[in-house]
């Protein structure tokens, strides 16, 4: 049994965000989990595409593989804090030095499983590399629970510190065939044939 078939994703959620040049360097010195010889990277306008490469050579190359999609955003990245620049001691001039900054290209991983993780071959395995990312980033959270040989793990990365997690079950909404409120219209003795 491959550990495709063992292993499921069932919930994400991840508000990841790290300097695109950061993933870059990260996935180009990645090792990477079994079933996968490679990540590519593909970007299309603001969106980022990070594609499986499956190691099963007999995989038909129209098989989708899964993939990890994030958004590219910009940010005014500061050499120096602007506001603790502005409590700082001011010089008898007026006038202000301006503060040295770059803008800087962001990958955000934002959402949930079907909008960060899609397809299902491999599902797992990119779920592996998407949590290696989280470890990476210094700014955001990357929840999941996910099962691996018969048992649930639940993950929880916070600003790139892994965080302990329990994967909790709680009572779900009560059967829908169980007492229902409201009018039947089908048998009711104000309304004629």
């Amino acid at each position: 049994m491959s550990s495709e078939e063992s292993s499921h994703v069932y919930r994400l959620h991840s508000t990841l965000e790290l300097p695109l040049e950061d993933l870059h360097d990260h996935i180009d010195s990645a090792t990477y989990p079994d079933g996968v010889t490679d990540v590519e990277i593909t970007r299309r306008n603001n969106t980022l595409i990070l594609k499986a490469v499956a190691e099963d050579e007999s995989v038909s190359k129209y098989t989708p593989t899964a993939q990890l999609k994030a958004s590219v955003t910009e940010n005014r990245v500061y050499e120096e804090d602007p506001e603790e620049r502005r409590n700082a001691f001011r010089w008898e001039d007026d006038e202000e030095e301006e503060i040295e900054s770059e803008l800087v290209e962001y990958a955000a991983f934002k959402g949930d499983r079907e909008t960060v993780l899609q397809n299902s071959l491999l599902q797992y395995e990119m779920f592996l590399v998407l949590r290696d990312i989280a470890e990476a980033s210094e700014k955001g959270t990357l929840t999941a629970i996910s099962e691996r040989d018969g048992q649930l793990e639940a993950t929880r990365v916070v600003d790139g510190e892994v965080r302990p997690a329990d994967v909790e079950v709680v009572e779900g909404p009560r059967d829908s065939t169980s007492t229902k409120s409201g009018v039947n219209w089908r048998d009711n003795k104000f309304i004629s044939d």
